[in-house]
């Protein structure tokens, strides 16, 4: 009989100090994996690792209570059952799936929420953002001046969307944000009309636009990923290089701030603190050849698949997660505030028959009987 895969989570010293400190748990997406994770504490203070399985998960959003995230063909509303104070064989958070959208494969990354709470998403097959529709796959929202038309081609791999609110102002020293309010900036692999055709843009083709001009604000990057807007420093992920940095809104160029060792996605904010995703480097035309692997090899080093905690004052990696085994790969990495211990109900077992909630009751109209 064949093993059963392996699976090994490892963190530094004191990153669950770190979590109980900061008063938050994290929530990561592996769609080579097909798994949703819920990182926090248990009791006794260490990790509480908890996963559930959905096809080809990617984009996250969340604020404790409600959580967005994209699968192979449908966007998914979970919502925390559990009431203030109440817990559930030790979890302090039971996201459940509500409401799903079923949109098609449109490859979505990353997830936001606007102003009027509706969800918007990258959508990277048509290259455009979008937001759900009660009767079609999606309804774009806005696309890229180059994009001569909307088509399912992925011409660009538009991949990340960074909002901009009062929350994330530069007045606003914030604790933990989630990607909320207005699209501002977006992130693009290569300025390119054509299908498929960012992959010949993938070493320094890629992009920053501005949304509401369509101006590009940024370029140069290598397949930037996870723009983010965070005490009034633009944040981006320079995932073919291994730098995470900030673009200089005067200048436009890009300065680094710290390197990880793996491929960047998933960027997240709590204090002082970013958090970011990376994965290992598949053998293919994606993401072989990339000025990450120069390097990777200059650092005596191989890229790793886990999370790193980057102390924003220093550039230092104060903390990190690393995964080995069946993961290899991470798309997004959020922050989930005021979060203990969280866990999730999935379709792959019976749980989710018998996890029941009552809303709050509504007086019925009487009706005269004639």
């Amino acid at each position: 009989m064949n093993a059963e895969p392996k699976f090994e989570l490892t963190s530094s010293r004191q990153f669950s100090s770190w979590l109980a400190e900061q008063r938050v748990s994290l929530s990561f997406t592996t769609y080579q994996a097909g798994k949703l994770f819920l990182l926090g504490l248990q009791g006794d203070g260490r990790l509480s690792v908890f996963e559930r399985t959905f096809a080809r998960c990617l984009g996250l959003w969340g604020d404790g209570q409600t959580l967005w995230m994209s699968s192979l063909y449908q966007l998914w509303r979970f919502e925390n059952v559990l009431a203030t104070g109440q817990t559930s064989n030790g979890f302090d958070r039971v996201f459940v799936p509500q409401v799903g959208y079923t949109t098609g494969d449109l490859d979505i990354h990353d997830v936001a929420v606007d102003e009027s709470g509706k969800v918007l998403f990258v959508n990277t097959l048509f290259g455009c953002l979008a937001t759900t529709s009660e009767t079609s796959s999606f309804v774009p929202r806005w696309k890229p001046p180059f994009l001569s038309r909307l088509a399912a081609e992925d011409r660009c791999h538009l991949n990340g969307v960074a909002m901009e609110s009062s929350s994330n102002a530069a007045d606003h020293p914030g604790n933990a944000i989630n990607n909320t309010g207005r699209p501002k900036y977006v992130t693009c692999v290569g300025h390119s009309d054509v299908a498929d055709g960012w992959r010949e843009h993938r070493s320094g083709g890629g992009l920053v636009l501005d949304v509401p001009t369509g101006e590009v604000v940024s370029s140069g990057f290598s397949m930037p990923h996870s723009p983010r807007l965070y005490r009034g420093k633009l944040w981006v992920l320079d995932s073919g290089t291994g730098y995470f940095g900030f673009v200089d809104m005067a200048s436009g160029a890009f300065e680094r701030v710290a390197f990880c060792a793996g491929y960047m996605r998933g960027l997240s904010f709590v204090g002082d603190y970013a958090v970011i995703g990376m994965s290992q480097c598949r053998e293919n035309r994606t993401f072989s050849g990339l000025p990450l692997d120069a390097e990777l090899s200059k650092r005596g080093a191989t890229a790793r698949c886990g999370v790193c905690v980057v102390n924003l004052n220093t550039g230092d990696i104060a903390h990190w997660v690393r995964l080995e085994g069946v993961v290899t790969e991470l798309y997004d990495v959020i922050i989930l505030p005021g979060v203990v211990r969280p866990s999730a109900v999935g379709f792959r077992t019976d749980e989710i028959r018998r996890v029941l909630s009552v809303g709050d009751e509504l007086p019925l109209t009487s009706v005269p009987v004639s």
